[in-house]
């Protein structure tokens, strides 16, 4: 009896196990980003102990579920949660496909720029901002230069309203005290500035890394106010082939095409081709002159990685820039070229550049880096002609050693400098070597304590020796509270006529008022940090900020004592540039994502005892970018914009009728994405929304435009204009005046295609 009842309640064990088990669902997909798969990202059901890992082909299955209705949630450190409802019926497997996006400024990235070694960003003694791709699509441009107008601090600054070139400002600071390098070579300064940040194209852009705040003891000259790198990517991790095109209302073409090659068994090679063109003379302000500069210009990326015996790096990588770009009344054509009949300004820029970082075959950690960059600049102002050659060669040697507690950098440096014009201030080319020496020691000496010592050495034939020091301390409080306190020294040595524009537009006559010194700089930056995971997958990162910058022998370029000079010369007195700025980030399981950035700062010149805001320098400074993912229509909204606060303008004189300041003024932006079609993504939106110009409340933007070679102007015996009836505010022809973009409102249109 017992055998009987035993086996009768195996049988009805066995029956509702099978009858439960047809009662079950299952749930199995894949996630990717891009078409790439995403391994170890976690896919659960909230609320319930249902979960897994994707494995390494992105793949994950939930099995056993019972049925019901249930919202899938799935994450992974440095893309933006996803979630979604799904039912489950009886009996049931149901398969969904997920595509994350990476966050726009994630904190779990790896970073190279604060210290000139791979470390995660959290656990980097040097603040330093990281932007992705992903960042870029929000507000697609033609350049980075473009690009960074979204980036709270950072603002790209047109210096000409004619021929429309530019530097970029960080805190405040101006173009010049910036330096930018492509995958950490300082290959671009003086005359390349602009063009540093144009060509590339952005698909082959791994990510951005930002530093506010002198770097000097670690790249040297120009390093002063931050340093921007653009790192790109590795042919290994590349898509295989990529295209991104868009055209805009006003007659702007941009495309974007690259692959990637394998070569032979060892070896990939990456090739991009950008190509920008826009040949539409536009005059909305009814000044004669064009409001957009027309442009027509190709760039050619290549880059070759090769595999070695213990994964060593080795890669090479080069880019060749040609740009023909004009601005100036609407009549003028190329024959006009240097005349002084029809007033342009056009430049011709050919720049190729070569970099290649070599891991040596030894056990420690030697790396060698180098670049070299010539840049050729035929330009005409008017009837000015400039001509330039720059070269600059750089090679660097590091060992990177780690022994207990310390982690050592020890790096030798040594920079070549050429530079020649056809200006009186350059009766000979430059032609300079500047040797260095650099040591670096990160010393944990607690949990959760590390202080960071730096040091450099430069000598220049002309200026001596320079040293710059630099010291950072970290506590990191938890693993999403990070408290850093950052010192350090810059310094640059000047050429003046690679950096300002408004010294070559024709209308002034240069002076230098003696032989400039070295601009130093001293700063120190404070910085706090958090990251903060609510249960229910909303994610917030903070990250707030105080700086302090004082300069000695700052050079500035003085309008206002003759409006016919600029007039150079090393300050007698102090430059400050102090301020607050903090970036919040919020990302919703909904996929509602909030970024909002914004910097308060007084940037200032003392001399004689009186203070003074420096000119073409705001005073707050606000950016924003809201995204939406609409996942039943596989469409992203975003809306982007940027906000600047008043700034001292150059007038010409207390006549002017221009604004001595600027309003407190806004570009906003709006784009739809859709990303319903295999490999494809469709794009479309509106720039420039309210449709804002810096010409609103102001009689006119560029003086004198109805006579640019002064014909008319009549001078008095010093030189200065004098009030007439044909020119009554007593003005010279002057296109400085100069704080935002000319372009107005315009829609835009584009498609990307991409094969991994």
């Amino acid at each position: 009896m017992k055998s009987i009842c035993k086996h009768l309640a195996l049988i009805w064990i066995a029956l509702v196990s099978s009858c439960c088990l047809a009662q079950s669902a299952s749930v199995s997909g894949k996630v990717t980003e891009n078409g790439t798969p995403l391994p170890l990202a976690n896919v659960l059901l909230k609320g319930t102990e249902y979960g897994a890992a994707t494995d390494i082909d992105g793949n994950f299955t939930l099995d056993a579920v019972a049925p019901g209705d249930y919202v899938l949630l799935v994450t992974s450190l440095g893309y933006q949660p996803y979630q979604t409802k799904i039912k489950l019926g009886a009996d049931t497997t149901k398969t969904i496909n997920i595509q994350l996006e990476a966050s726009a400024q994630s904190l779990d990235e790896t970073v190279v720029t604060g210290t000139l070694k791979p470390v995660n960003r959290l656990e980097s003694p040097v603040p330093v901002e990281v932007y992705s791709p992903t960042f870029l699509k929000k507000n697609p441009t033609a350049s980075v230069f473009d690009a960074l107008q979204n980036v709270n601090g950072v603002r790209p600054q047109i210096n000409c309203n004619v021929c429309n070139t530019g530097d970029i400002h960080i805190n405040g600071l101006e173009g010049p005290y910036t330096l930018v390098l492509i995958d950490g070579m300082p290959i671009v300064s003086g005359l390349g500035t602009v063009y540093g940040l144009t060509g590339i194209p952005n698909s082959l852009i791994e990510q951005i890394e930002i530093v506010k705040g002198p770097a000097s003891s670690l790249y040297g000259s120009e390093a002063v106010g931050g340093l921007i790198n653009i790192i790109t990517k590795n042919a290994l991790s590349a898509p295989e082939f990529f295209a991104d095109g868009f055209i805009t209302g006003w007659g702007e073409y941009n495309l974007d095409v690259g692959s990637k090659i394998a070569v032979g068994k060892k070896t990939d090679l990456l090739l991009g081709i950008n190509y920008f063109n826009f040949d539409v003379p536009i005059d909305n302000n009814g000044d004669n002159f064009t409001d957009l500069t027309l442009q027509d210009r190709i760039s050619l990326f290549q880059k070759w990685d090769f595999e070695r015996k213990d994964a060593r790096l080795f890669s090479l990588a080069g880019r060749f820039f040609y740009e023909d770009r004009w601005g100036g009344e609407m009549q003028w054509t190329p024959e006009f070229r240097g005349g002084d009949e029809i007033y342009g300004e056009s430049i011709y820029t050919r720049r190729w550049e070569i970099l290649g970082k070599y891991q040596l075959p030894f056990s420690e950690k030697l790396l060698l880096s180098f670049s070299y960059n010539d840049h050729n600049q035929n330009s005409v102002y008017g009837d000015t002609e400039y001509l330039a050659d720059q070269r600059i060669g750089f090679a660097q040697l590091t060992w990177d050693k780690s022994s207990g507690n310390h982690d050592l950098l020890l790096g030798s440096a040594i920079r070549y400098n050429y530079y020649n014009d056809n200006t009186p201030a350059t009766p000979t080319a430059d032609n300079i070597w500047i040797p260095s020496l650099f040591v670096q020691d990160e010393f944990t000496f607690a949990p959760k304590h590390s202080f960071l010592a730096g040091m450099r050495f430069d000598h220049d034939q002309r200026h001596g020796n320079i040293f710059t020091p630099r010291a950072a301390y970290k506590w990191k409080i938890s693993d999403h509270d990070i408290f850093r306190v950052n010192a350090g020294t810059g310094f640059r040595v000047v050429n003046l006529f690679t950096e300002d524009h408004a010294a070559l537009t024709g209308a002034r006559e240069v002076i230098i008022a003696e032989e400039l010194k070295p601009e130093r700089s001293y700063n120190i930056n404070l910085n706090y940090l958090k990251k903060i995971y609510s249960d229910n997958g909303t994610f917030i990162g903070l990250d707030a900020s105080a700086f302090y910058t004082h300069f000695n022998n700052v050079i500035l370029p003085n309008y206002e004592t003759n409006p016919n000079h600029i007039i150079y010369d090393n300050l007698e007195g102090k430059s400050v540039s102090k301020g607050l700025s903090t970036n919040l980030d919020v990302v919703f399981p909904s996929s509602f994502k909030i970024m909002v950035g914004a910097t308060w700062q007084d940037v200032s010149t003392t001399e004689n005892g009186i203070s003074q805001q420096q000119i073409l320098t705001e005073s707050i400074t606000s950016t924003w970018n809201l995204s939406y993912t609409f996942h039943s229509l596989k469409l992203t909204a975003d809306y982007t914009g940027n906000l600047y606060g008043p700034m001292r303008l150059p007038l010409l004189g207390d006549l002017d009728p221009r604004r001595a300041n600027s309003p407190t003024w806004s570009i906003q932006n709006i784009q739809f994405t859709f990303k319903g079609l295999n490999n494809f993504e469709v794009y479309a939106g509106i720039k420039n929304l309210l449709d804002w110009t810096p010409n609103r409340g102001n009689p006119f933007i560029i003086a004198r435009a109805n006579d640019p070679f002064d014909k008319d102007v009549t001078f008095d015996a010093n030189g200065n204009p004098v009030a007439t009836a044909d020119n009554p505010y007593a003005l010279t022809f002057d296109p400085t005046y100069v704080y935002g973009p000319n372009q107005g409102i315009r829609g835009f249109f584009g498609i990307r295609y991409t094969v991994f």
